[in-house]
């Protein structure tokens, strides 16, 4: 069904909204998919924070102008649909990456991946899906800061352990005797 120019304001108003705020977006074409198969992805995306959504390209492409995603703009084609992170800068990669790798998802195609302002090929969705989320980056970023001062603890008290450990030999030995 042909949507009516009001209507197609308001999805390129929501899409642009959306893609202001996203860290980075995944364009891929779902031709062959089926409808289970659509709604499945669809449940995943929403519960790791994606934003997903089936849009024709030219409102799309209108959507994305200003944004960082502009760059995306020459590569909309075809039956695409486009996930946006929200929450950390991957999601939308490994929710698109892990649907595909299922056997039964093969049909779902990476065309675009965009991130930073710039626009990368397919072969760039693993490497995106790889990124830490916000706790993983937080926790690797505390145990950096926190390794120097435990080696210099451990450092500090090895001394005394080893006296005591010899004393304690000592007094062992002695009361074996």
């Amino acid at each position: 069904m042909a949507l009516r120019l009001d209507d197609k304001k308001a999805v390129v108003a929501e899409v642009a909204a959306i893609a202001a705020k996203a860290h980075s977006a995944v364009a891929a074409e779902y031709r062959g998919l089926t409808v289970t198969q659509l709604t499945a992805l669809r449940k995943t995306a929403r519960e790791s924070g994606v934003y997903l959504r089936v849009i024709k390209n030219t409102l799309a492409r209108r959507a994305v102008e200003g944004t960082d995603f502009a760059c995306m703009q020459e590569g909309l084609v075809g039956p695409l649909i486009i996930a946006f992170s929200l929450e950390d800068p991957g999601a939308a990669a490994r929710v698109i990456s892990a649907f595909a790798k299922e056997k039964e998802n093969d049909k779902l195609v990476t065309k675009l991946v965009a991130i930073g302002g710039k626009v990368y090929g397919a072969s760039e969705l693993e490497r995106l899906s790889k990124l830490p989320t916000r706790d993983q980056a937080i926790s690797i970023l505390m145990a950096t800061l926190k390794a120097p001062i435990e080696k210099f603890v451990r450092t500090v008290a090895e001394p005394h352990t080893r006296l005591a450990r010899v004393l304690a030999a000592v007094r062992d030995q002695k009361q074996a005797a």
